[in-house]
């Protein structure tokens, strides 16, 4: 079956070239976006030889050759790459032109939401991973811009009588969990993060959109010149009087997962438990 075309690549890979000469914008929220990825290498015992970075915009890169991790980067901008560290790979994402078990790290930082086909990512970022290697990401969900698109809809029902396709969907933290379970990856874990962001107006919302990346890249997006009140309408609806920001929060789902190998923990089955759960819950307390 053929997958479904969301995003216009080619649109994809225009925002991140112009993201590359603009991202000294919005560094600060990528600086603590690769912080809370990569604090979980901090928390492990084992080390990594060598990582695949896809799309980490440099930043993801220098922080793993800080730990002493020798880095291959790849992305669809060739822009991008230019901030990274090691060696450089200038490929589409969604098809990953590395050899099977040649990292035993791959690590991708707010880079896949704009995939036409995660679950065909995540597949091949398993193969490309060495038996115990370990796959470590970070992804927008929901409800990340969900007063934008909001704002958007009311105004355009008010200027234009319809609405048009202008904020990318996100997945949900439960679809990114189902993500690594079809993908098989082995004792898969998804937890959330938020950053709290705030933003004066609308324009310099859209402003760090477009250094980041993020502008819209739907494939069944308006291709015309934006209604001239649009802007103006979605403005009304965020900035509101006597308020002197509005809350555009970041929500983001980290994922880590391990290639399978046979050296790794397994669940007991059941009948396999050595003492039951009526047991433990009924010990008597020695402080009594």
């Amino acid at each position: 079956m053929d997958t479904p075309v969301i995003f216009d690549r080619k649109a994809v890979r225009h925002h991140r070239e112009r993201a590359a000469r603009l991202q000294d914008e919005v560094m600060p929220v990528l600086s603590i976006a690769t912080d809370l990825l990569l604090d979980r290498l901090d928390d492990m015992v084992r080390n990594f030889s060598l990582a695949l970075d896809i799309g980490g915009r440099g930043i993801t890169s220098q922080h793993l050759a800080a730990r002493g991790i020798r880095t291959v980067s790849t992305d669809l901008s060739a822009g991008q790459l230019a901030h990274s560290t090691g060696l450089r790979v200038c490929a589409d994402e969604e098809w990953l032109p590395f050899a099977p078990h040649s990292f035993d790290l791959v690590i991708a930082n707010l880079s896949l939401h704009w995939v036409n086909d995660l679950p065909g990512v995540f597949s091949q970022i398993r193969h490309v991973l060495q038996p115990d290697g370990l796959f470590l990401a970070s992804m927008p969900i929901l409800p990340t811009l969900r007063p934008l698109r909001t704002a958007l809809e009311a105004a355009e029902l008010a200027v234009c009588d319809g609405v048009s396709p202008r904020v990318s969907p996100f997945p949900t933290q439960q679809s990114c969990a189902q993500l690594m379970q079809r993908a098989g990856f082995a004792l898969p874990v998804v937890d959330t993060e938020r950053l709290d962001l705030r933003y004066r107006s609308l324009g310099a919302l859209l402003t760090d959109l477009r250094a980041a990346g993020e502008t819209n890249a739907l494939h069944q997006r308006t291709r015309t010149t934006l209604p001239r009140m649009l802007i103006p309408a979605a403005a009304a609806e965020l900035e509101k009087p006597g308020q002197e920001s509005f809350a555009m929060p970041l929500h983001i789902a980290v994922l880590s997962g391990w290639a399978p190998a046979p050296t790794q923990p397994v669940p007991l089955q059941p009948g396999q438990f050595q003492h039951s759960l009526h047991d433990a819950l009924h010990q008597p307390d020695v402080t009594e």
